[in-house]
């Protein structure tokens, strides 16, 4: 089985989607499971996981609405307050979902690069896997050092960064990010999406060859066994179309063999989210 390990649906709103600057005009307007599901089948990708893109229980209930609709949305990533004294009525509420896998928080637009510290929300963290929740890391580079304490000091929850931690591609700067990106891989409790790289990269004249030393740099830090692949979808056609997306890992995987490559395009996400079928 195949999978897109991460990608969005919405039904646009100003009030809700403010992220969408004037850059983002492309994005406002509907993405929902009827655009998806013909690029999912053209590239032969069997099911995906649905991320939140916006900090809420309706959120929540939306894509979960979503997931019962559509068997091949195989998880959903939602949103709960983890810093909040109702988080384990929140949890509660989201969990008796089959399909819930997972919780994000968006990270990389908190304005302290070292909110990943506070003990409040540590704690709430922590308490994911005992409903059997996975934790979406959503962050910039600049927030690379904050992260290896992070997911050190919670080394109990599965946790998954998402976009490997948005490097600064367009300006062709790898490092810092390839030094803290692998000792941030060193947490073996922590997997990778490689995912979300095209709109890191100069969105109307990027090259292939562009996103080169991420790719390897990625793939050596966490191996086969702990990379998953994601679209980002919708998000990525601000830079270029899903085959595009796609295309450009699998020069990547070819050099792997079929166990190897078959783990990332889809059997590392299955086993990381256990997908357990309809709510």
């Amino acid at each position: 089985m195949k999978i897109d390990a991460h990608q969005h649906f919405w039904r646009h709103d100003p009030a809700i989607h403010t992220w969408m600057d004037d850059k983002m005009q492309g994005l406002r307007q509907d993405f929902l499971p009827e655009q998806l599901w013909p690029l999912l089948q053209a590239e032969g990708i069997d099911g995906c996981v649905a991320v939140q893109a916006d900090s809420s229980a309706q959120e929540n209930d939306f894509l979960l609405g979503l997931a019962q609709q559509h068997p091949w949305i195989l998880g959903v990533v939602g949103w709960v307050d983890l810093q909040s004294d109702q988080l384990p009525s929140q949890l509660d509420q989201f969990c008796q979902h089959s399909k819930a896998v997972g919780v994000r928080h968006i990270v990389q637009d908190e304005a302290d690069d070292r909110f990943l510290d506070g003990a409040a929300f540590r704690h709430g963290v922590s308490s994911l896997p005992a409903r059997g929740m996975t934790f979406d890391l959503l962050i910039y580079e600049r927030q690379l050092p904050a992260a290896i304490d992070f997911v050190r000091a919670l080394p109990d929850v599965p946790m998954v960064l998402d976009h490997i931690a948005k490097p600064r591609i367009a300006e062709g700067q790898l490092e810092p990010w390839a030094e803290n990106l692998k000792q941030l891989a060193r947490s073996p409790n922590l997997s990778c999406k490689l995912s979300g790289m095209v709109t890191e990269a100069h969105w109307q004249r990027w090259q292939a060859e562009d996103f080169t030393p991420y790719f390897e740099c990625a793939i050596e830090a966490f191996g086969p066994e702990r990379l998953m692949v994601g679209s980002d979808w919708p998000v990525c056609g601000l830079a270029a179309d899903y085959s595009q997306v796609q295309s450009l890992v699998k020069p990547f995987l070819q050099p792997l063999s079929p166990t190897e490559r078959s783990a990332i395009e889809g059997g590392n996400a299955n086993r990381f989210y256990q997908f357990k079928g309809h709510p």
